[in-house]
């Protein structure tokens, strides 16, 4: 099973691009996993070019969606809602009418928010799990995790050394495993 990985944010040291990087080491051969690196090279949504050709980003980005089985995001909360950028990821999924979009596909999220956040990026939880079911995505529920992470966490590997934290997030890659087998 393939999971496409996205992270919500375009800082280099970000603690959520972290997480993603720890599930992609960790992913056992049968959980094939690919971190999608695009986000920042996104043009700014416009519904006057969500057609072919699409900007050759935003094309990449769907080949990615379309080629996975599965999702996986984590995201920061900027001002009490999704980064922008994240938002303007989303939103380029909504127009894509193939069938291997977005739509039905299985997804989940890690929010690795430290306790000293606000409101702990419940807001940005709610945002993204208001957005995904507006583009038809089949939100997974065990597959959507609150991990608190500080920036201490993160290796000079760049991975999440917290062994509590990686069995979670591979147990949220496991979820969204078992949601996307087909029932025999």
């Amino acid at each position: 099973m393939d999971t496409l990985l996205i992270s919500g944010s375009t800082r280099s040291g970000s603690t959520n691009t972290a997480a993603l990087r720890t599930v992609h080491a960790l992913a056992p051969p049968e959980l094939d996993t690919a971190i999608f690196d695009g986000l920042a090279a996104l043009p700014a949504f416009n519904p006057d070019d969500d057609h072919e050709p699409l900007p050759a980003p935003v094309a990449r980005l769907r080949a990615a969606v379309h080629d996975a089985d599965a999702l996986l995001f984590c995201t920061p909360e900027y001002a009490g809602a999704l980064p922008g950028a994240f938002k303007n990821l989303l939103d380029w999924t909504v127009g894509d009418a193939d069938p291997r979009s977005i739509s039905g596909k299985p997804v989940g999220w890690l929010n690795v928010a430290g306790p000293a956040a606000p409101s702990g990026g419940a807001d940005a939880h709610a945002s993204l799990a208001r957005v995904l079911g507006y583009v038809g995505a089949h939100v997974v529920e065990d597959a959507c995790l609150r991990l608190p992470l500080t920036r201490d966490a993160v290796g000079d590997d760049g991975l999440v050394g917290d062994e509590v934290a990686r069995a979670a997030a591979l147990g949220a890659l496991r979820a969204l495993r078992d949601a996307a087998r087909p029932e025999s």
